[in-house]
C-alpha cells in the first residue's frame, strides 16, 4: 500500500443458505426503456412506479436475493453467538478502505434484494423546511434546488407506499396534509418512565413515525413484537422494499440479482449512456441497453460507479465536471447517555424507538440539528447473555437478574454539514474480486459537529439526572461514531459546476443518466433519510416517465 494511513478492509466471507437461486436467466433483456442499478428502496419504488406506467424495465442488483421464508433462521444467526452475518456482506467483493477518523462501511450496508431495508430500524421522518434551506438561513452548508413544498405531496405517497404508523403529535414537524396510513405504536415502559422528567425540565416527547405496521397493511403482518428490527424481521410487519421489488415483477418488470455492474459505457459524443456492463456469478460478461439509465446503489457505490465510468470524454469519472462525484460525504453522529435505574425498565422488549424529541431541531445554537431518540433497547439483551455465559440454572438466573431489566438510554443523531474533504474515492492499489479499484472513504469530524454532540450530551445528561439513573456511559465527541446514512456524494443543484444531478436527480452532463438515493441531499439535516429516498424517488419517477 501506498499511503500507511489507509486501512484496507476486507469483512469475512458468508455462505448462500439464505439465497433464493443461483441459476436464473441472467442474460440482458432484448430491450429495455429503464435500466435501473440498484434493488433498495430507490430502485425498487421507481421500478414500481415506471413498470406501473407500462415501461420495460430491468433492475441489475450487485447482491443476492434472499428468500422470505428463511427470517427465522437468520434471525438464529444473529442471536446466537459465533453466528454469521444474516445478509452476506463481506469478502474480497465488498472490500474497501478509508483513512482519516475511518469509516466502517461494511458494519450496516447491504448488497441485496431490498438494500439496507432489510435490516433498517425503521424509522421514517420528513426532513424540516430549513433543511432544504441551510445557507439561506444559516449561511452554511448550501440550498437544495428544491424546498419542502416540492417534497411535500411525494412525502405523502412515501407514507403511504411504505405503510407509516404515527400520530400528529410532534409541534415541531414540518406541516403536512393527512393523517398517517398507520396508527402510531404506544409509547413503551421506558417512554412513560421518561416522561415525568422530561415534562419537569420543559422537554417535549412524542411518537416516532415508524415503517413497520401498527396492524395489518398491504398484505404484511402487524408487529409480533420479535425485538431483533436490526437485523432481521421475521414476521414481515417491517417494510422492506422487497415489497415494492415484487409489485414492480407484478407490473412486468424484470429484476437480475447478483449482476454488479462494472462501469457505463457511452455514445462517441459521451453525452448519452448506451449500456450498463455488468457480471454474474459464472463469471460471465454481459451488457444491458437502455433507453433510461438509473442509478440506485447507495451512497458510496453510486459515486463509485461513475468513478470507475470514467472515459476520454469524462477523464475524471461520469458526470464529473463539477468534481463534485463523491464529495461532500455526510453521515449522522451518534450522541448517546446511558445508565441504569433502580427499577424495571423493560428495555430489549421493543426492538425499535417509540419516543422522540424535535425540540432542538430547528433551534439555530448551533446551526446542526439534533434529534433526540428515546431508546428501547440499552442494555444487554437476555437471549444473548443466556447463550454467552459460562454459568447455568439458579447461578444463571441470578446473572441475568442482575445485568438485565434495569438499564436506560437516551440516543440522539446530530446533523453534519458537508465538506469536499470528506469524501469517496477510488484506491488503485486495492481491487475487489472483479478487478476493480475498491471505494476509499476519507471521513473526519470539525468542531462544529462535535459542539453539536457535545450540546447533545448536556440534554442527556440533565434527563438521566433528573430521573434519578446513574450514569455508566456517554458516547460523545470522542467516542461517536456514524449512523451509517451515507450521503451527499451525487449532490443535487442548479449549477453544473457546483453538482452532479439536477432538482429532478437527471445528471447535468448526461442527458439519459439519473441518479437516486441520499447520494443526491446537498444537506442531510439529522432526520433518518429513507423517507426522503422514498420522496425523492418517487418524484424522479415522474420526471423520467415524461422523458419517454
Amino acid at each position: 500500500m501506498s499511503n500507511p494511513a489507509i486501512t484496507p478492509v476486507i469483512s469475512n466471507v458468508h455462505d448462500d443458505d439464505n439465497v433464493i437461486d443461483n441459476n436464473q436467466d441472467r442474460t440482458p433483456s432484448e430491450q429495455a426503456d429503464v435500466c435501473i442499478v440498484g434493488a433498495g428502496p430507490a430502485g425498487a419504488l421507481l421500478a414500481h412506479r415506471l413498470a406501473d406506467h407500462g415501461l420495460d424495465v430491468v433492475i441489475l442488483e450487485a447482491g443476492p436475493e434472499f428468500s422470505k421464508t428463511d427470517r427465522l433462521t437468520q434471525q438464529e444467526q444473529h442471536i446466537r453467538p459465533g453466528m454469521s452475518d444474516p445478509w452476506q456482506m463481506g469478502g474480497q467483493r465488498d472490500a474497501y478502505t478509508t483513512a482519516g477518523r475511518g469509516y466502517p462501511l461494511n458494519a450496516a450496508r447491504i448488497k441485496g434484494v431490498g438494500g439496507s431495508t432489510l435490516h433498517w430500524q425503521g424509522m421514517v421522518m420528513r426532513l424540516h423546511e430549513r433543511d432544504f434551506e441551510m445557507n439561506t438561513r444559516y449561511d452554511v452548508g448550501v440550498d437544495w434546488p428544491i424546498d419542502y413544498t416540492d417534497l411535500r405531496p411525494y412525502y405523502a405517497a412515501a407514507e403511504s407506499a411504505l405503510g407509516v404508523a404515527g400520530a400528529i403529535d410532534n409541534p415541531y414537524a414540518p406541516p403536512r396534509e393527512t393523517s398517517y396510513p398507520l396508527s402510531a405504536f404506544p409509547p413503551s415502559h421506558s417512554d412513560s418512565l421518561f416522561a415525568p422528567a422530561c415534562e419537569s425540565l420543559g422537554i417535549d416527547m412524542h411518537s416516532v413515525p415508524n415503517a413497520r405496521n401498527s396492524e395489518r397493511y398491504d398484505g404484511r403482518a402487524a408487529c409480533e413484537g420479535y425485538g431483533t428490527c436490526k437485523p432481521v424481521c421475521p414476521s414481515g410487519a417491517k417494510y422492506t422494499a422487497e415489497s415494492h421489488i415484487q409489485k414492480a415483477r407484478a407490473a412486468g418488470a424484470r429484476v437480475v440479482d447478483q449482476a454488479p455492474v462494472q462501469r457505463l459505457v457511452h455514445d462517441d459524443t459521451g453525452e448519452t449512456i448506451t449500456k450498463a456492463v455488468y457480471m454474474t456469478p459464472d463469471g460471465t460478461e454481459y451488457h444491458q441497453s437502455a433507453r433510461q439509465f438509473v442509478l440506485a446503489c447507495g451512497g458510496v457505490e453510486n459515486a463509485r460507479l461513475l468513478l470507475l465510468s470514467q472515459s476520454d470524454q469524462h477523464p475524471d469519472g461520469l458526470a464529473n465536471m463539477s468534481g463534485a462525484v463523491g464529495r461532500f460525504f455526510i453521515d449522522h453522529l451518534f450522541a448517546g447517555v446511558g445508565g441504569r435505574l433502580d427499577q424495571p425498565t423493560r428495555q430489549n422488549h421493543v426492538g425499535f424507538n417509540t419516543s422522540e424529541c424535535h425540540q432542538f431541531y430547528d433551534d439555530t445554537s448551533p446551526v446542526e440539528g439534533i434529534k433526540l431518540e428515546f431508546l428501547n433497547y440499552a442494555g444487554p439483551s437476555p437471549v444473548n447473555e443466556a447463550l454467552t455465559a459460562d454459568t447455568w440454572g439458579d447461578e444463571l438466573l441470578d446473572q441475568l437478574q442482575t445485568s438485565y431489566g434495569s438499564h436506560i438510554a437516551v440516543g440522539g443523531l446530530v446533523e453534519q454539514l458537508p465538506h469536499p474533504s470528506n469524501r469517496v474515492t477510488l484506491n488503485h492499489s486495492e481491487t475487489d474480486s472483479y478487478g476493480n479499484p475498491v471505494p476509499h472513504v476519507e471521513w473526519s469530524i470539525d468542531e462544529r459537529t462535535n459542539r453539536a454532540i457535545r450540546r447533545a450530551n448536556q440534554i442527556q445528561h440533565r434527563i438521566l439526572n433528573t430521573l434519578g439513573a446513574s450514569v455508566e456511559w456517554t458516547v460523545g465527541p470522542d467516542s461517536t461514531g456514524p449512523a451509517y446514512h451515507q450521503m451527499g456524494t451525487t449532490r443535487m443543484g442548479t449549477d453544473p459546476n457546483q453538482s452532479v444531478v439536477d432538482s429532478d436527480c437527471r445528471t447535468h452532463e448526461v442527458s439519459n443518466l439519473w441518479v437516486i438515493g441520499s447520494s443526491v441531499f446537498p444537506t442531510g439535516g439529522a432526520m433518518n433519510p429513507t423517507l426522503t429516498i422514498a420522496a425523492l424517488s418517487l418524484r424522479a419517477a415522474d420526471a423520467i416517465f415524461d422523458t419517454l
